[in-house]
């Protein structure tokens, strides 16, 4: 029981999710400037798989990912990732232009 509740630990942490925005956020979004909804479906999946078997495990995955620590590594990592992301997007939105006016001509 330790070790499997270790592994779960490690598994909450490493795919660092809160279970109330994972069911609001949808993997096939268009826009989405958030790199973490595959980890987050990820890991609303593991959850609903270990509530299913035991509910009292299913609570202490929920306790355990709404830990101060996770929440605010979690929030760091989705500030930094949109900012790359509206970086890429502004990246490409000049390249483009670029490739219309310089090489096509337009």
């Amino acid at each position: 029981m330790v070790q499997s509740r270790a592994l779960v630990i490690a598994l909450i942490l490493l795919l660092s999710t809160t279970l109330p925005e994972v069911h609001s956020k949808s993997i096939f979004e268009r826009d989405r400037r958030d790199w973490l909804v595959i980890p987050d479906a990820i890991a609303a999946y593991i959850y609903e798989t270990v509530n299913k078997m035991s509910p009292k495990v299913g609570q202490f995955l929920v306790d355990a990912a709404q830990t101060p620590a996770v929440v605010m590594t979690r929030n760091f990592l989705i500030r930094e990732t949109t900012k790359l992301s509206i970086l890429a997007e502004q990246l490409m939105e000049k390249i483009k232009n670029l490739w219309y006016t310089k090489v096509l001509g337009y």
